[in-house]
């Protein structure tokens, strides 16, 4: 029953769940539904699939504008008329306006039909543009479509008809001009987005520099001394360069751009990596001069132009006329404007400063290659000049064999008195290398003679009094070891805490195989009675005795080679870990090696119960009778 019950309840809870999103299945309806709304001229039927597909809002509004993208594509594809795509942008802002489609979606419809369509029907979506000045400036496309009809206008502009003789268009007749009315005024006709540009998420502001024609007219017309510099060498045109020139400097100078809202907000963009664009050329209309003259970028292009011309002015072109020469008051007034416009270009944000010494730098560059090839493009490679100096006698080097020892008195000199003395004390270098003399190295029994000592317990030395606690004993220990002892590089599996424990480890295993440290001189009487009661002792100990003595290196040697690839069965009754195993397997692929490692760390495991009797009771219980059994032989032949 209980099982019947949880089934009902899973189907019950399926039967609830909403449908799953289906892109493709949502895309056609979308497509469907938006060309039944534009036959109807009506929305409804496109608010109705909005609310019948499932899936988030999200994710409707993000298939909703892909249909729009595509219906538009399809009605270029088909040379439709103009008419058919601005109803679908219509559509769209209609869309936008109930919130089934996101705010940037008319935008970039337009940018599509703006890139397909030739120039001669793109004044039609224009108009279109124009119509709509009151929707674009309202709250819900604002923020979505800054810039976008500025980007586009611009596009428009450089895929135009080129002008071959660089000449900047604009407003010459005052009379047309619309710059002076009142800022209402251009509110209401829509001026200042009629080129689209929308920088700031807020609504644009008025800018704080006081605009006419008369700066409108001067700022353009020096676009006409930047395209000709041959100019500023007449009288007349020079003068009328100069004031122009001033004034417009003087307006960048008043008005700095770290003061204004557009360039606080680039900064900002540029601080949260927001999108940086640059165009390459800039309209000349009279209803953005105010967003350009607060746009560092502008500014930027309008300086550098600057500095260009007076580089050019003042070089050394080889191709320019000898009539053109500046006069010294000329000269003068283009060092200091060229300061100033250096000024200009370190207090223009963003990274003003970094940007104004890259210019300085990149025309640095370029007078000197303009001094380069108005040399001739001479080559890089100098050569040497020829050696006018007379050649000196050369001098008659003097026989290898007078200083170094094969001459008549065999004496290799050193150039010094007290070196050739101490290299020639000896003939041979190598036998003077290996001459007693020069053994500084102690034994093993000498330097630790005075641990094995203090390691016994009947001595009674404390912990702290023993050699073995000093660092620098212990140093030496370290290198005496290494060099003399084979304990040194024998793996073993006990670990140490400190440096003292272990050299008191290797001083235990040295007073084992090194002989008792030498003492007093006793007399022959008495060592005769010793030395007859040790061989009566050594004589007297039976097999049995000899096979409770700890084992030595040799027997330890001699017995790994024959225990070979059997150590593995040996190891768990020699109560070796896993881990101890592992790492004897990991250590080396040689069975002898792996026996040798077993043994030893059974020896540094047991100590002086390492005998060859627990190894033989071990060999018995892993089975190896037989070389339980050499062992015993061995163990009572050298007995």
């Amino acid at each position: 029953m209980a099982s019947s019950a949880r089934v009902a309840e899973r189907r019950s809870v399926g039967a609830m769940s909403p449908p799953l999103f289906s892109l493709p299945e949502a895309r056609l309806r979308f497509t469907t539904s938006a060309r039944e709304a534009l036959n109807n001229k009506s929305i409804k039927p496109l608010l109705n699939a909005f609310n019948q597909i499932p899936g988030s809002e999200n994710e409707k509004k993000c298939t909703l504008d892909q249909a729009f993208r595509v219906i538009v594509e399809e009605e270029i594809i088909n040379k439709a008329p103009c008419e058919n795509l601005l109803a679908i942008i219509s559509l769209a802002i209609n869309g936008v306006t109930e919130g089934i489609c996101t705010a940037s979606t008319p935008f970039v419809l337009l940018g599509d039909v703006l890139d397909c369509l030739p120039l001669d029907q793109c004044d039609k979506i224009f108009t279109f543009v124009e119509k709509n000045v009151a929707t674009w400036k309202s709250n819900t496309f604002y923020s979505a479509g800054k810039n976008y009809l500025l980007r586009m206008c611009n596009g428009l502009n450089l895929q135009s008809q080129f002008n071959l003789e660089n000449v900047t268009v604009f407003n010459t007749n005052e009379h047309e001009s619309t710059l002076g009315q009142k800022h209402t005024e251009e509110r209401e006709e829509g001026m200042d987005v009629e080129e689209g540009e929308m920088g700031d998420d807020e609504a644009p502001t008025s800018c704080s520099i006081p605009i006419d024609y008369n700066l409108y007219r001067k700022f353009w017309s020096l676009q006409d001394y930047f395209r000709n510099p041959v100019q500023c060498y007449e009288k007349v045109s020079w003068k009328t360069f100069l004031k122009y020139s001033e004034e417009v400097l003087a307006v960048f100078k008043s008005y700095k751009l770290d003061d204004t809202q557009a360039s606080r907000k680039k900064l900002e963009e540029l601080k949260t990596g927001g999108e940086h664009v640059y165009f390459a050329k800039f309209l000349t209309s009279e209803k953005l001069m105010d967003l350009q003259l607060s746009d560092s970028n502008f500014r930027r292009h309008i300086l550098l132009q600057y500095l260009i011309l007076f580089q050019y002015l003042k070089g050394q072109v080889k191709f320019k006329s000898s009539n053109y020469v500046l006069t010294d008051e000329q000269s003068l007034w283009i060092e200091d404007t060229t300061k100033a416009v250096y000024q200009l270009l370190s207090e223009n944000p963003p990274d003003g400063e970094r940007f104004s010494k890259m210019v300085e730098h990149i025309l640095n560059t370029e007078e000197n290659w303009n001094s380069w090839k108005n040399e001739g493009c001479p080559s890089f490679v100098k050569e040497r000049p020829p050696d006018s100096k007379p050649m000196r006698p050369v001098r008659k080097r003097p026989a290898p064999e007078d200083f170094l020892g094969k001459g008549p008195n065999k004496k290799i000199l050193m150039g010094n008195e007290e070196l050739t003395r101490l290299w020639n004390l000896c003939p041979d270098n190598m036998e003077a290398c290996k001459s007693e003399s020069r053994e500084y190295m102690p034994t093993l029994e000498e330097f630790f003679e005075e641990a094995i000592e203090q390691a016994d317990p009947e001595n009674m030395v404390e912990n702290k009094y023993k050699a073995v606690n000093n660092s620098n004993y212990g140093w030496r220990a370290l290198r005496l070891l290494a060099r003399r002892s084979p304990h040194f590089f024998q793996p073993t599996n006990q670990q140490f805490k400190s440096l003292p424990e272990y050299l008191e480890n290797m001083v235990i295993k040295l007073a084992k195989e090194l002989p008792p440290p030498s003492e007093e001189i006793k007399t022959g009487e008495d060592e005769d009675e010793e030395d007859n009661d040790a061989l009566l002792k050594e004589n007297n100990e039976s097999p049995e005795v000899q096979r409770d003595k700890a084992m030595t290196g040799e027997q330890i040697e001699s017995f790994a080679n024959r225990l070979g690839e059997q150590w593995k069965a040996l190891a768990p009754c020699l109560e070796m870990k896993d881990s101890d195993i592992r790492q004897i397997e990991s250590d080396s692929e040689d069975m002898k090696m792996r026996a040798k490692q077993l043994l030893v760390a059974w020896q540094d495991q047991e100590g002086a119960h390492a005998t060859p009797e627990n190894l033989i009771t071990a060999l018995n219980k892993a089975g190896l009778s037989d070389l339980a059994e050499s062992l015993t032989n061995e163990t009572e032949s050298s007995s």
